[in-house]
């Protein structure tokens, strides 16, 4: 194609050569960015204005590959293109990044109903104990998965020593009574305990891959994000 468009551009004598195209999902992305690797100028015109346009010549909607091309190429001689901000390196990155931010996001959530969920029917009074079941002293606890009657066997020693694994403030014996006390008068479900115990670490690994903070990382490889992000009203999602 490229040697086609030299001998073209050669033949009419002109000075260079604009490949045009309309960004319609992702599909011309490949193309653009072997373009550029190739030093050939890339532009994108809007799907709009090409539906718009080619109505001009015949009066007709209709659609077809030399009519689309006719429509795209009359409105790059008239100048209405844009040239498209390709990323590279660390923003490219980024927005990927970003991107796979958003789909986590939404499955962040639906991870967290449904451990509130597990709690509701397995050991309901947890929360009334540690109060958000997302914190690290809670998840630590969580992670132990014991079930209520199981809990109540365990010592109250052996449960503070792994939780100040991760929270050395906010936590001490009355505290590990109290959670005790809790699951000695539980309604919890005791039914299939052996599955119950492996949804609840499906779902805690989940969690922690979910919360990731792996954005963060690549935001720190960029030039005065910091400065930026010190700004009152910008955050992260910015960057995307």
């Amino acid at each position: 194609m490229l040697d086609g468009s030299g001998r073209l551009r050669r033949s009419r004598g002109f000075q260079g050569v604009i490949v045009c195209m309309e960004p319609t999902g992702h599909y011309w992305l490949n193309l653009a960015h072997y373009l550029r690797e190739q030093h050939v100028a890339c532009a994108v015109v809007n799907p709009l204005h090409v539906k718009k346009s080619k109505e001009l010549d015949d009066n007709s909607p209709t659609k077809n590959d030399i009519k689309d091309a006719k429509a795209i190429a009359q409105l790059i001689k008239d100048g209405r293109y844009a040239v498209p901000n390709l990323l590279h390196g660390k923003y490219a990155k980024l927005r990927e990044a970003m991107k796979i931010r958003d789909h986590l996001s939404t499955d962040l959530c639906v991870v967290q109903g449904r451990v509130h969920n597990w709690l509701d029917r397995y050991f309901p009074e947890f929360l009334t104990v540690f109060k958000d079941w997302e914190c690290k002293s809670a998840r630590q606890m969580l992670s132990l998965c014991l079930l209520p009657h199981e809990l109540v066997a365990q010592s109250e020693e052996a449960f503070l020593r792994h939780l100040r694994e991760v929270a050395k403030r906010g936590l001490g014996m009355e505290r590990m009574r109290c959670l005790k006390a809790a699951a000695s008068r539980s309604v919890g479900i005791r039914e299939g305990t052996e599955l119950a115990k492996l949804e609840l670490k499906l779902l805690l690994t989940q969690y922690e891959l979910l919360e990731s903070k792996f954005v963060d990382k690549i935001l720190e490889q960029i030039p005065h994000v910091k400065q930026l992000m010190a700004i009152k009203g910008i955050g992260r999602d910015v960057f995307g």
